[in-house]
């Protein structure tokens, strides 16, 4: 359904995945889709796929510039290595150029590392983000600007999530702390990634179900 496109990115040129809604569909929904340590793959090209045929734009951003891995080492020194003000710039570049071609803010969503630079966009982005989306968000050199969100917040947590679950009471207590609306959910049984079906060890077909449907629903109220 989609394709590569480029995009600016502070004076220089980004890629990512690109993928429209079909013809006679709403086109002023967008959302900017975040990939996991593995990088853009296949998985993440298919979730913006499945925006794009449930009415939104979407693009994912390529943050690693071309690299893919399916090592867990190899994803882990990729994530500790990401230069995080260049996907900041990546990530402005990705939101400006959805809102261009929609006319409207446009929502986030990412995925582990993606989850925590969805959050980290609606903060350094402000109105120009008006939904964010963490499925089990966490990167350890992100520092988050809190002051900054304008956007809801919905997130989607496993039980059994050592990596990501720390970072809840965290979250929580600095949203309520501003007073920006959240709603957080929990799934019963689940571990971190349950979303990712291209994992057969932690993938959970209901709590993945249940997640998209409530994440549709966020994006078609706020967006």
């Amino acid at each position: 359904m989609g394709e590569m496109t480029t995009f600016a990115s502070n004076g220089a040129t980004a890629s990512g995945y690109l993928a429209r809604p079909p013809e006679g569909s709403d086109r002023g929904r967008g959302v900017v889709v975040i990939q996991e340590w593995w990088g853009l793959n296949q998985h993440i090209q298919n979730v913006a796929d499945r925006l794009a045929a449930a009415g939104f734009l979407a693009l994912a951003p390529d943050l690693y510039h071309g690299t893919l891995t399916t090592s867990p080492d190899e994803a882990g020194k990729l994530l500790m290595a990401l230069n995080i003000a260049q996907a900041e710039l990546d990530l402005r570049g990705a939101i400006q150029h959805v809102k261009q071609l929609t006319g409207a803010p446009v929502g986030a969503v990412g995925f582990c590392m993606g989850g925590a630079l969805s959050l980290y966009a609606a903060c350094t982005n402000g109105a120009a983000v008006g939904a964010c989306v963490v499925y089990y968000g966490g990167h350890p050199k992100v520092t988050l600007p809190w002051d900054g969100l304008r956007a809801p917040v919905l997130g989607h947590w496993a039980e059994d999530d050592g990596f990501a679950n720390p970072n809840v009471p965290v979250f929580e207590a600095e949203l309520k702390k501003r007073q920006r609306p959240f709603e957080f959910h929990h799934y019963p049984g689940t571990k971190h990634a349950f979303f990712n079906d291209d994992r057969p060890a932690v993938y959970d077909k209901q709590a993945a179900e249940r997640s998209w449907e409530r994440t549709l629903a966020f994006f078609a109220k706020h967006l």
